[in-house]
């Protein structure tokens, strides 16, 4: 049924809306591309495995694997940024990357590279529309990925922060010459974005009951085609973009069969590029006007 397929696609679409939200605060505001962010996906889904597994209650295992995620998230910032940003802009997307490749050798190394099967939240239960079945975990997720870019909109629009997070955006010179506090901004940003990244990858854990060491490369980079399509540094546009690849993932798989799921989505984007290469949403930065 065509209906049920865009309701499948779109619970898959607002993980990797999420992920290529947590992507966007990263280059729009520090203008490099945070390449831990897929392991900080990968974390929150062993580490809300690994809780449930010891015995304790979902919600609580929940809020763990999102501390473990924050704590990650400044050991992130302290080494990639805080140490390297008078550096080669390259500097720290490499370190970055290296710290995708220490958390997935970690979670090797701890819990081994097979696949962990989670227990099914709420019971099991499905939700019956209209002939369609929404599985309760999907649409709890996709209301928590609506309320929480929706709280972060408002959070960049209308408070302190997002006018020092637009500052900084705009020359951290000038920021440091108005007072604003950079290395706590900037130690901000990288955990609001990696807790994004994480509560992911605890929707997409619970949501398809599996978890694994690797399992953030391949949303990583759906994700980044997301932001890509949707338009760099723009917020709504990584909304967006995540949207349509889930989509695309799910008609490919429909259609064609698992096999053409990559060569759908990264067609798309080239298409896409080569029509429009600033992405869908050029000019609506919302990282930099908070509009």
């Amino acid at each position: 049924m065509f209906a049920q397929q865009v309701v499948n696609a779109v619970m898959l679409g607002s993980v990797y809306a999420m992920v290529a939200v947590a992507l966007t605060l990263s280059i729009g505001v520090l203008n490099f591309l945070n390449f831990s962010i897929p392991g900080l996906f990968m974390v929150g889904g062993m580490a809300v495995w690994a809780f449930v597994h010891a015995g304790v209650p979902l919600p609580l295992a929940a809020i763990a694997a999102l501390l473990v995620a924050a704590i990650a998230s400044l050991v992130v910032e302290r080494f990639t940024w805080r140490w390297m940003r008078t550096a080669s802009p390259f500097v720290p997307l490499v370190s970055s990357m290296a710290f995708l490749l220490l958390f997935e050798n970690l979670a090797t190394a701890y819990w081994g590279s097979d696949m962990r099967v989670l227990p099914q939240p709420f019971g099991g239960d499905n939700w019956r529309l209209a002939g369609l079945v929404i599985g309760i975990p999907q649409l709890v997720g996709l209301l928590c990925s609506i309320g929480l870019i929706g709280a972060l909109s408002l959070l960049l629009k209308h408070t302190r922060f997002g006018r020092a997070l637009r500052t900084i955006a705009e020359d951290s010179d000038t920021a440091l010459m108005l007072g604003v506090d950079i290395n706590r901004i900037v130690a901000l940003i990288f955990v609001v974005s990696g807790l994004f990244a994480a509560f992911a990858g605890i929707l997409f854990a619970l949501s398809y009951r599996q978890a694994h060491p690797f399992m953030g490369e391949a949303v990583g980079i759906k994700a980044i085609s997301a932001m890509i399509v949707g338009g760099m540094g723009n917020i709504w546009g990584s909304i967006v973009g995540g949207l349509i690849v889930g989509l695309t993932e799910v008609f490919a798989i429909r259609y064609f069969g698992a096999d053409f799921v990559d060569i759908a989505v990264f067609g798309l984007l080239l298409a896409i590029l080569f029509i429009r290469p600033t992405g869908l949403f050029r000019g609506m930065q919302i990282v930099r006007t908070g509009i």
